[in-house]
């Protein structure tokens, strides 16, 4: 029998994330489980830029950038559930520093989710582009790929706007 007690789902705020969401969420209320939402920041101390240049952080340390950095994701991951979710479901929201794929994987392996949703942004390899300026290199993957093809547990992509299923 197949049980999904911890479902995880990686933002990264987009609409694709959002609607993987509300499957997560659908699939915690059906059996009973838990929604692990989760966030990847980039480590400001390999790409001090991935912060921005924003004025009220300009001057600030990486340490403290990226504090500010966890705060505002702390407040979007719990916007994207409505005061009665936060009550009725086990929320778990995280916010990490690092590369989204390594953390993604790290999270879901050390919590042992049962499934991992995850939006995309149906992007692909493929294309005029690539291999144009730099043939011997191999295209890299989206997140989403490369997470399905480490993870530890079964991977739920989801596109937007694609087939939504319809609930009653």
């Amino acid at each position: 029998m197949i049980t999904l007690k911890k479902v995880l789902v990686p933002t990264d705020f987009s609409e694709a994330s959002k609607v993987a969401i509300k499957y997560a969420r659908n699939f915690a209320s059906a059996y009973h489980g838990s929604v692990h939402v989760v966030h990847v920041l980039p480590d400001a101390s390999v790409t001090p830029w991935a912060f921005g240049v924003e004025p009220e952080v300009m001057g600030l340390s990486s340490a403290e950038r990226e504090k500010r950095w966890k705060e505002r994701a702390a407040e979007q991951m719990k916007q994207l559930f409505s005061e009665a979710e936060r009550k009725d479901l086990e929320l778990h929201l995280t916010t990490v520093v690092g590369h989204p794929v390594q953390q993604i994987l790290q999270y879901a392996t050390e919590q042992e989710v049962d499934l991992i949703v995850m939006g995309t942004h149906g992007r692909s390899t493929e294309g005029p582009n690539i291999g144009q300026n730099f043939p011997w290199e191999p295209p890299i993957g989206s997140v989403a790929e490369r997470v399905v093809r480490g993870a530890p547990c079964p991977v739920l992509s989801v596109r937007n706007p694609e087939h939504e299923f319809v609930t009653p």
